[in-house]
């Protein structure tokens, strides 16, 4: 089976995302088509018979091609299986209601595109201090202070549960193959 791994990466956590997602996929016998949906290209000449994307948010949104993507291609990703991985710091919060926003993020892009994929997983990223330009940097680490989250700008910080989404993919893999 051809599954579609579409994808936009801001600070390269979502595109690590995508990319363990597709191994997976692999490893499960099927062939996973790699795609960033920023390169606006045509993904495949086979269409993927099942798709799951992901996408961060930032500014308390996703990125605008990925939007326009999911609008565009909205027909055909509602006539296969598919699957959405929201990645956001928000869903480790420990401020329940950060935590209860980010839940909402995948709702509110279902609303906006007309999209429902059957299953989302929302899913932590990463503080990339070492890729920061001075202010996102200072920035990071004041909200870092209120969260309790790591300051250490010297190094990076991923906070994604790498078993919470091998078990997201084993699930939907189950569900496309039943």
């Amino acid at each position: 089976m051809n599954i579609l791994i579409g994808f936009v990466s801001i600070e390269g956590q979502t595109r690590k995302i995508a990319e363990k997602i597709a191994e997976q996929v692999e490893k499960a016998g099927h062939r996973a088509v790699f795609f960033n949906v920023t390169s606006m290209a045509e993904y495949a000449l086979d269409r993927p018979e099942a798709v799951i994307l992901c996408a961060p948010i930032h500014a308390g949104r996703y990125p605008a091609p990925f939007v326009d993507f999911v609008r565009r291609e909205r027909d055909f990703l509602k006539s296969v299986p598919s699957a959405f991985v929201s990645v956001s710091l928000f869903i480790r919060s420990e401020f329940e209601e950060e935590r209860e926003e980010a839940r909402h993020f995948p709702e509110a892009l279902m609303a906006e595109t007309g999209w429902t994929p059957g299953r989302v997983l929302n899913a932590a990223g990463a503080l990339r201090y070492t890729e920061y330009d001075f202010f996102k940097r200072w920035m990071a680490k004041r909200l870092a202070v209120r969260e309790g989250a790591p300051t250490d700008a010297s190094q990076d910080f991923e906070f994604t549960d790498w078993a919470e989404l091998e078990r997201f993919v084993a699930d939907f893999l189950v569900g496309v193959r039943a």
